[in-house]
């Protein structure tokens, strides 16, 4: 079979109160612009009812595939929903946003060739945050550590991200860390390579509370970081 023009990854975990409305929606939109896509779920330690939902809704829709990880793990999730896409360009997307006027925006940039990857950012200039100031907080200090760290240049590296897949795939594959870091290193190594990466604004009005508490995540972030570190700054790779 032909590779679709698009792929959509997203990771899921206990998302069963949301993850069929916010499926349907997204699909609804990817149809009414005409494009052939695929839409790939990360399920990654679900304990609720999600894989059941998720089963179910693959078996009816043909452009919907979902596979399942044992542990509860953002970063390796998304990475193996990447390394399974097949489109010609790949939207990494969160169940509670699947923002179309991202991809809208971001796709042009791809076919262009004017960016191998497009970043939404929620911190820069024209973008807006309605998450609660504990978490914008939180993202600025998270990339003012990456500023510091590994001399990132941007003002964001979780959340929406659009990309050019055989473009980015090298990229992938040299990937070290994983959790929420993996995203961060995804757009870390990217610009390091000397592709051309870019940040759109967004508006961010998430539909649900995260499904991990942002304090419990921190240590699994400041391990990860000193391990990228580690990696890029002193062994070079």
């Amino acid at each position: 079979m032909a590779a679709p023009y698009l792929s959509i990854v997203i990771p899921v975990y206990n998302e069963a109160s949301i993850v069929a409305s916010a499926a349907a929606e997204l699909c609804q939109g990817l149809d009414a612009r005409g494009w052939d896509y695929e839409v790939i779920f990360a399920e990654n330690g679900s304990r609720d009812a999600t894989p059941q939902i998720l089963e179910q809704m693959c078996t009816q829709n043909p452009r919907l595939r979902w596979f399942h990880s044992e542990r509860p793990n953002y970063g390796a999730a998304l990475k193996a929903g990447i390394l399974k896409a097949q489109g010609t360009y790949v939207v990494c997307d969160e169940i509670d946003l699947c923002d179309l006027t991202f991809y809208d925006a971001a796709l042009p940039w791809l076919e262009r060739g004017e960016a191998d990857m497009v970043v939404g950012s929620k911190a820069a200039k024209g973008a807006s945050d309605q998450r609660p100031l504990v978490r914008r907080v939180a993202t600025r200090v998270h990339n003012k550590l990456l500023r510091v760290a590994l001399d990132f240049r941007g003002t964001d590296t979780h959340g929406l991200k659009a990309f050019r897949r055989e473009a980015l795939m090298p990229v992938i594959a040299k990937c070290v860390v994983d959790m929420d870091v993996f995203a961060s290193e995804f757009v870390i190594r990217a610009w390091r390579e000397g592709l051309k990466v870019m940040e759109i604004p967004i508006q961010l009005h998430e539909k649900r509370q995260p499904s991990i508490h942002l304090f419990r995540r921190v240590p699994n972030v400041l391990r990860n970081v000193g391990k990228l570190v580690y990696v890029i700054r002193i062994r070079g790779t």
